[in-house]
């Protein structure tokens, strides 16, 4: 986040803080949607795995490879996603910063 300096007048400072309000708004967004990704994951893989165990996988139960490498892979895209869409929002939020009217 850059380094801001006071807002000059009332109409930056209301340009300000509308920005901030849609960054955290989108924020939020983004992070309930991965929360409810992961609640899924980590539910899903539980629930179902008596139904996929008579799957195998190499001699493995398939509900095996999902709790330990499956979930895995998804907590990675997870984070990864995050971090990606994290970055987008926040340089969309020093354009709107930076923007004049």
């Amino acid at each position: 986040m850059p380094t801001e300096t006071a807002p000059s007048s009332d109409t930056d400072r209301a340009r300000v803080y509308a920005a901030r309000a849609a960054h955290w708004a989108r924020a939020r967004r983004l992070v309930a949607l991965l929360l409810a990704l992961w609640l899924a994951t980590s539910f899903c893989t539980v629930f179902f795995a008596r139904d996929l165990a008579h799957l195998s996988v190499f001699g493995w139960p398939l509900s095996f490879y999902l709790a330990a490498q499956g979930a895995s892979l998804i907590y990675l895209a997870i984070i990864g996603a995050y971090a990606w869409r994290m970055r987008i929002l926040d340089r969309e939020f020093r354009r709107m910063l930076e923007a004049r009217p």
